[in-house]
């Protein structure tokens, strides 16, 4: 890559790498790692064809954002009022769900790195006080610099566990070990929570648009439609590879030895810590530690950030008449959403308490069942008469 193309990539790179920290967090360190601990690799082939059968309807809101330099929400108005209304219900429906499960996990991986379990419910308290800190101040720029790097350490600490695994090969199996049957109702629920986050929720292609378009503004440069597709399509490649890992991982280390991944979020965090310890050496469980919690963290500010976004946007196209009031109000409408997303999220973590494998699929269905209305949304945005061919 010449300094030139280098120079380039650089001015578009971030949002497909904050879609990447989005996807690998609570769909890979928890979902996948789950499905390759319960029904090993026989499930690797539903997590590939999610991850295929997405892809396009992700690949949409790049390819809107870029050619229209607006964001595929103000394209859901072209649609008619109708469907801009019933993408906010939806979000409105689903995301205090979405994230409290994501802010569940990242608790737990808090508690585990620094050894305040103690604190219980607090910890989600204290998490989400500092998210919504952050974003308010700083809003993309620090999100966009944080995650870059997060990326990056993740990557090389998950290809190392992976490689580690391959080598040492399968656990052994306990004797009478009974694999659980995929096809049993609750098999068939996890199978659907599992693909409707894998790599992500559908609905976050609405995000990758918001950070497309904010990137462009940040760095003022226009990429060309390839280098937005380019970096996407790089970071949509790696997201689904390191799902297969992460499937491979759980199979590997757990997948047979009678072990069960635990309930309660801090000590699943642990074992989820241990499962790339036992591969890697005792001597990186800090590192580790360190890693799966930056990432998750990495997560919840990008859920925090894209659901405020989101809703900023939406209110705004539904509600508010003058274009020269949006600027102005853009600050206090994303502080507010910031608040009540984070108030609503504690809310429901605080209902489901220490079941954190049921907030996680009740989510992640959620977004299953939603997926289909944004896919025919993003399909028609696209292929239809509102974008040049």
């Amino acid at each position: 890559m010449t300094n030139e193309k280098f120079s380039r990539f650089s001015k578009t790179a971030g949002p497909g790498v904050l879609f990447a920290c989005t996807a690998i967090g609570v769909s890979h360190l928890v979902q996948s790692t789950r499905a390759g601990a319960d029904f090993g690799l026989m499930i690797l082939g539903f997590v590939i064809l999610a991850i295929l059968l997405k892809y396009p309807f992700f690949e949409f809101s790049s390819r809107y954002a870029n050619s229209t330099q607006t964001s595929i929400i103000d394209g859901y108005k072209k649609l008619g009022k109708p469907a801009l209304w019933l993408y906010f219900v939806l979000t409105v429906v689903s995301m205090f769900f979405v994230t409290g499960a994501v802010g569940f996990v990242t608790a737990g991986f808090f508690e585990n790195l620094f050894g305040v379990d103690f604190l219980g419910e607090w910890t989600v308290v204290i998490l989400f006080v500092i998210c919504v800190s952050i974003l308010a101040v700083g809003k993309y720029n620090v999100l966009d610099s944080m995650i870059k790097i997060i990326a990056i350490v993740l990557l090389i600490t998950t290809v190392s566990a992976f490689l580690f695994a391959m080598y040492n090969g399968p656990v052994e199996q306990v004797p009478g070990f009974q694999p659980k049957d995929l096809w049993e109702i609750s098999g068939i629920f996890f199978l659907l929570a599992l693909m409707g986050w894998m790599p992500t929720a559908v609905d976050l292609s609405n995000w990758n648009s918001l950070w497309t378009v904010e990137r462009m503004k940040q760095t003022n440069y226009k990429p060309q439609l390839k280098e937005t597709l380019f970096e996407f399509r790089l970071a949509y490649l790696i997201t689904g590879v390191l799902a297969v890992m992460f499937v491979a991982l759980g199979a590997f280390i757990f997948y047979g030895s009678g072990e069960e991944l635990p309930n309660n979020n801090s000590l699943f965090a642990h074992k989820i810590v241990t499962l790339y310890t036992e591969t890697i050496g005792d001597w990186s469980y800090i590192i580790i530690a360190a890693s799966a919690f930056t990432v998750m963290f990495g997560t919840i500010l990008a859920v925090f950030d894209g659901y405020s976004r989101s809703l900023q946007k939406t209110v705004e196209l539904i509600f508010i008449k003058k274009k020269d009031k949006i600027c102005t109000k853009f600050r206090t409408f994303y502080v507010i959403f910031l608040i009540i997303l984070s108030s609503g999220a504690f809310v429901i973590i605080s209902q489901f308490q220490d079941n954190l494998k049921e907030l996680v699929d009740f989510a992640t269905v959620l977004s299953f069942v939603i997926a289909p209305v944004i896919a025919i949304f993003n399909f028609r945005l696209v292929t239809g008469k509102f974008l040049d061919e």
